[in-house]
Formats: structure tokens, sequence, C-alpha cells
């Protein structure tokens, strides 16, 4: 057997809310979609005794034997699931850690889809929902790569034909500690998402949301606060958010031209507004995608 790509693509929260939290986690909701950055994952059926996972390209640095995909093939391995079949795994990292892009649970539930789909594995849907959320909370979002929301009742609708918006992340040159991000939430929201609809996807609807880590990452992480700043002065953006815990910043257009015009321009844009933006543009990388790829 050749090896197979498969595309991962990243995540981003439109909106975010904290609204409790259980014994261990946190409750969240989310308005979330997907955009054209992705890993690219090379699987291939191998005769060996175990499976070998690797990981290389620009975002690949540290990541330990306790990632998301060597989680998945232990418990897939437990339950049988696998019937002894072995893989080797190549993952070229093109989505960056700790951003709040959700790129480990992504890589985790774009395996466990090709699985399925080549009939490596045969699963219940209850079962799929059960492995998913043992190896981490965010991988049941990947499992079907459309528009979705994530109620605080941990239900989750997906929405087919929803507006179309042209995004510009911006990724400092750190990342964000989700755990130190959530360890600094001591107020809670109340739930706003508990009856999904699809107008939740328009701009005036979203427009209004917020993502409620905001508060404790700018605190934690000042320069994230100026990122935002920045982004909110350019031109016509109709809201600019961060992104889960972070680090991404995202800004939302209608007009992809538009956002072209940023990206190309943007270096430019921070010499003429001053010596502080030219510091601040040290220590981002700017990348234009093209959200909602699911829809």
């Amino acid at each position: 057997m050749g090896a197979y790509r498969i595309k991962s693509f990243a995540k981003l929260n439109l909106a975010l809310n904290v609204t409790g939290k259980s014994t261990l986690l946190h409750k969240i909701e989310s308005i979330f979609s997907f955009v054209e950055l992705h890993d690219d994952i090379f699987v291939k059926k191998i005769n060996e005794s175990n499976h070998r996972v690797s990981f290389f390209g620009k975002f690949s640095k540290n990541i330990n034997k306790n990632n998301t995909v060597e989680k998945l093939l232990k418990i897939l391995e437990q339950d049988g699931i696998l019937k002894n079949k072995k893989f080797q795994i190549k993952i070229k990292k093109n989505i960056p850690q700790k951003a709040g892009l959700g790129g480990g649970s992504m890589n985790a539930a774009s395996i466990l889809n090709f699985f399925i789909k080549k009939k490596f594995i045969k699963v219940s849907q209850k079962k799929v929902i059960k492995i998913s959320r043992w190896i981490g909370s965010d991988v049941i979002l990947g499992i079907n790569l459309k528009n979705g929301i994530l109620t605080s009742n941990n239900d989750i609708k997906k929405f087919s034909n929803c507006p179309k918006f042209y995004t510009l992340l911006v990724k400092p040159n750190f990342g964000c500690s989700t755990k130190k991000i959530y360890l600094g939430v001591n107020n809670f929201t109340r739930s706003r998402f508990n009856n999904p609809k699809k107008s939740m996807f328009n701009k005036k609807y979203l427009s209004k949301q917020t993502n409620a880590l905001e508060k404790v990452a700018f605190l934690k992480y000042p320069k994230l606060k100026k990122v935002k700043f920045f982004l909110e002065k350019l031109k016509n953006p109709f809201f600019v958010r961060m992104t889960g815990s972070g680090s991404v910043i995202a800004a939302y257009y209608l007009s992809k031209k538009i956002v072209m015009w940023q990206k190309f321009n943007l270096k430019e844009n921070l010499k003429i507004i001053g010596v502080i933006h030219q510091k601040l543009y040290k220590i981002c990388f700017f990348v234009l995608y093209e959200i909602n790829i699911g829809a």
C-alpha cells in the first residue's frame, strides 16, 4: 500500500464563552469554523510490530510522545479496534502550536476519519464520540468538517452553506498556555448558544460576540492586546478576535481582495504608523486563508 495524504485543517473559534466549571474542566460554548491552513498527514500501512509516528516541518519542535495521534492509536489498540494493523504516520506541521487553532486535536480527528473512511476500522458513532473525548475535548469538533456550534450542554450542531468570510491570521512568535489561560478565568458568562441557528454565522450576530478568554490572555500576554488593536485599525475588518486560548488573533473580512491587499502591504503600513508597530511587526507573522471550507 502506498502512502495516503490527508489534509488536517485548522479550527477557528469565531466566538467563545466560558459558562462555568465542572470538577476538572471549564464549560465552554463556541461558534467555530475551519480554515484552509492545514497540516499534511501521510499514512501508510506497514508490516511491523509497532506503529511509527513522526513529525516534521516548521512547527514540529517539542512535540512529545504524549501527543493526540499517539493517544488515538493507543486507544484503538487497547479496544482491539485496529485488529493488529500497524501504520507509519508522518505529519508535516504547518499549523503552529499553542495558537488556538486546534492543530493537535484536528490531527487526531483527521486520522480517525481516515481510518473509518478507508474501512481500516469499524466503529459506531457513539464509539467515535467516546474515543474523541478520551483524546481531548476539541477532537469531536473535527469529525465532520462543517461549521458548527458547541453548546454549554456539550451538544454540537453543524451547519452547511453558511456565510463565507476571509481572514487575516496574526501569530506572534510566542504561544499561549491553554492551562494558564483557563486557570485565570474567574468570571463566567451566561449561555448564549444553547439554541444553535445558522443565523449565528451572520456578520451582524458575530460582530456582537466576544472571546471570553481574551481578558485573561491580554493580561498574561500584553503584546496580544497590541496585535488586536493594530488589526482593528486596518481597513474595514467587521471584527477582530482571538481564537481559542490564543495566541492567534484573526481579522475577519467579507472581501478577499481587501484581505490580500492588507497582507501584501502590511509591512509598509507598519512602517508608516511608527516605531512601536515596527517592533510589533517583528514579533508576528501574517497569513491569509479563506474561512468556511466546510460550508
